[in-house]
């Protein structure tokens, strides 16, 4: 057997997308396997980029099977459009190449109000993407969301299902708009969903996904007893798990690997490889502690260089040194067997790299991650830069001071550096 899986270990946007779809030539399935639409996915491939949210990185490649896996949850009206954007943009996409588990929680309109709604209540703004991910997965955890099942049920059964998940949102929001109206919080006033207004939301997306539905547990098992590749996409990344990464300013689902396993219903012994990505440097969207991060021209540069705009938003993102105390915290926790480092190019432009090798922390120096990293300030060691990777197709065509990155990454973490990404198509990947 051979089940791959690739995850993030820094901010998410480490390039996730780009290594699966390159990994995903040789599988035979491909299994998104956790968040919704709040992540953003883009792929360089034969010179066209293609971004996604919700759709697994292999759909470009119409022989693989792409998945939607059980722990995902899908918004219907995203879904549908990107569906629809990828097959104008040539990809196809029918029953034989993506599936989506039946298992897979849906997100609806209220979701997102829901978001805005505690997004506005809150004094210490997580800075969600205000897509609804985080409250279908507490309606999840509630037990009372839909999942794509539901939608085959009779027009009487789903609607008790949607009141039923109503009933706090409208009485929050009831709430919300008398906090409004009295100038307490200055925002547009929330809206009353019937469900009337979901369930016509439902029947409208339904008819293009309804043949994508199935239950996915039976071609998981068929393909591992037949000894073929599966490759399990990871989204986010592990400083935003909702257990180890950076409480509470983290996504609402368990990006870790064992998480991303779980979600894509494939059980631990049986994953062979589990690939950590990271960019060389480190970058981050939204609210929360960024030890290395560089409010300066330097963190300007490489937020141009490598275009550091979140897929989803469009946000500038906050950048910053690589952190490899972050990233060694990783190796245990998530099992890794190998390291993936995107973005070697775009460091390479600074003559003077740092690299963060422990912090100070309350009068100590140490060399691990506490709870409250926040108080940590950075102790770096200073690298040589100035190289290009322009024309190099192998390790042993870097540059010296660019192979010596590499290893001091590969020494300090002590995991093998087996994939690095030198240009934006995935094309420009070295293999160790």
């Amino acid at each position: 057997m051979a089940v791959k899986m690739i995850v993030g270990l820094q901010y998410g946007d480490e390039g996730k997308g780009r290594a699966v779809h390159y990994e995903a030539k040789n599988a035979s399935i491909v299994i998104r396997a956790t968040g919704g639409s709040n992540a953003g996915h883009t792929v360089v491939a034969n010179g066209k980029k293609y971004a996604m949210h919700l759709l697994p990185s292999a759909i470009i490649r119409a022989e693989v099977l792409s998945m939607i896996g059980p722990g995902v949850v899908a918004d219907l009206k995203v879904l549908s459009e990107e569906i629809e954007q990828m097959r104008e943009a040539g990809v196809r996409i029918e029953k034989d190449n993506f599936v989506i588990s039946q298992r897979t929680h849906i997100t609806l309109p209220h979701h997102k109000q829901l978001d805005r709604l505690y997004e506005m209540l809150k004094d210490n703004k997580v800075g969600t993407t205000g897509r609804g991910v985080g409250t279908t997965y507490e309606e999840k955890a509630r037990r009372t969301n839909l999942r794509m099942c539901d939608l085959f049920d009779s027009e009487a059964e789903l609607k008790h299902k949607i009141a039923e998940n109503l009933k706090v949102y409208n009485v929050l929001v009831a709430e919300a708009n008398k906090l409004i109206e009295n100038g307490t919080y200055e925002e547009e006033k929330f809206p009353m969903i019937t469900v009337e207004e979901e369930y016509e939301y439902c029947m409208k997306y339904k008819g293009t996904v309804q043949e994508f539905i199935t239950d996915t547990h039976p071609i998981i098992d068929k393909a591992i007893e037949k000894d073929e590749l599966i490759i399990i996409e990871g989204a986010q990344s592990f400083w935003l798990d909702n257990d180890h990464g950076d409480y509470p300013m983290t996504t609402s689902s368990n990006p870790n690997s064992s998480g991303t396993a779980s979600g894509a219903g494939i059980g631990p012994t049986l994953i062979n490889e589990v690939v950590g990505v990271i960019k060389a440097y480190t970058s981050r969207v939204g609210n929360g502690p960024f030890i290395t991060e560089l409010n300066n021209e330097i963190g300007d540069k490489i937020r141009d260089w490598g275009h550091e705009y979140g897929t989803t938003t469009g946000r500038p993102r906050r950048t910053g040194w690589l952190d490899l105390v972050m990233i060694k915290h990783t190796k245990n926790t998530s099992g890794l067997t190998s390291l993936c480092v995107n973005h070697l190019d775009t460091i390479g432009k600074l003559d003077k790299i740092n690299v963060c090798v422990g912090y100070k922390y309350k009068g100590q120096t140490i060399k691990h991650v506490p709870i409250d990293k926040q108080n940590c300030k950075p102790l770096y060691e200073e690298l040589k830069g100035g190289w290009s990777t322009e024309g190099a197709t192998t390790f042993e065509e870097l540059p010296k001071e660019a192979q010596d990155y590499i290893h001091f990454i590969e020494n300090y973490t002590g995991v093998h550096v087996k994939y690095i990404g030198v240009g934006a198509d995935e094309k420009r990947t070295i293999i160790r």
